[in-house]
């Protein structure tokens, strides 16, 4: 069988990217992704273009049983997953820490934390016996630097940030490479996430700047993952020309 790439928060953004990339690239995909209309379109989409196999997971990350179960499920054959990319993620609000939603809080850590752990854990599980693998965790120039307002979602990203050191030491003695991408401005679903369905306030972030793309992303990602067996990207931060830091950028 060929290849197989894991990939979740499938249906958007950066994931979905990945998805393209690799499913051109010959990787059979494990899709995993919440919306499952859009997931089922993505899958056929992308197995009738590239001719390859893709298994569809609906699942939560947040829902630790339900995700447990949904990934489980998957035949045998599937689980010799070699590239895992734990993309979903997001940001909710952009509020100083007293003023602060903690339902928005809770949201946050438990897709940006837990929910990357909770797939790593089973997913490292798979990989361990073949002594071989992959993970990318996508984090973000918010794991790098703390900006106003960005409070707990730059608190998760620098946990990732953590993990990626953590899981790198822990995964070396079966082989496993850990890679962390972290972005900087990248025009995604990220800001309508962020500002709720707000799409004026989403496309203000990006006015008088070229940012990244997903597909920017994805391409960085392809390129660490297709290194030789020898060589290992740690961390890469990728940030468009327009962007310094996570707050200078220079706007026309």
């Amino acid at each position: 069988m060929s290849k197989i790439a894991l990939i979740t928060g499938a249906t958007s953004g950066i994931g979905e990217a990945c998805a393209h990339i690799f499913a051109q690239q010959g990787y059979q995909l494990v899709l995993l992704a919440r919306r499952a209309d859009r997931l089922e379109k993505l899958a056929h989409h992308l197995e009738d273009k590239y001719a390859i196999s893709i298994q569809q997971v609906i699942a939560d990350v947040r829902e630790k049983q339900s995700l447990n179960e949904a990934l489980e499920a998957l035949p045998d054959t599937w689980k010799k997953v070699d590239v895992l990319i734990n993309n979903a993620g997001l940001s909710q609000g952009l509020d100083p820490i007293d003023q602060g939603n903690t339902d928005d809080w809770d949201t946050m850590i438990d897709t940006n934390v837990k929910g990357l752990l909770y797939v790593t854990k089973i997913v490292s599980n798979w990989m361990i016996p073949n002594q071989l693998g992959h993970i990318v965790n996508i984090g973000s120039i918010a794991g790098k630097e703390v900006y106003p307002n960005g409070n707990v979602y730059c608190a998760s990203k620098h946990a990732v940030d953590a993990l990626n050191k953590g899981m790198r030491i822990d995964l070396l003695p079966h082989g496993i490479k850990v890679t962390a991408i972290n972005p900087g401005m990248v025009e995604t679903e990220f800001s309508v996430v962020r500002f709720k369905g707000d799409e004026d306030k989403a496309k203000k972030v990006y006015d008088g700047l070229e940012p990244l793309i997903a597909d920017d992303i994805a391409d960085a990602i392809w390129y660490v993952v297709s290194r030789p067996k020898h060589v290992n990207i740690n961390d890469m931060l990728i940030m468009p020309s327009a962007q310094a830091t996570a707050t200078i950028v220079k706007r026309n």
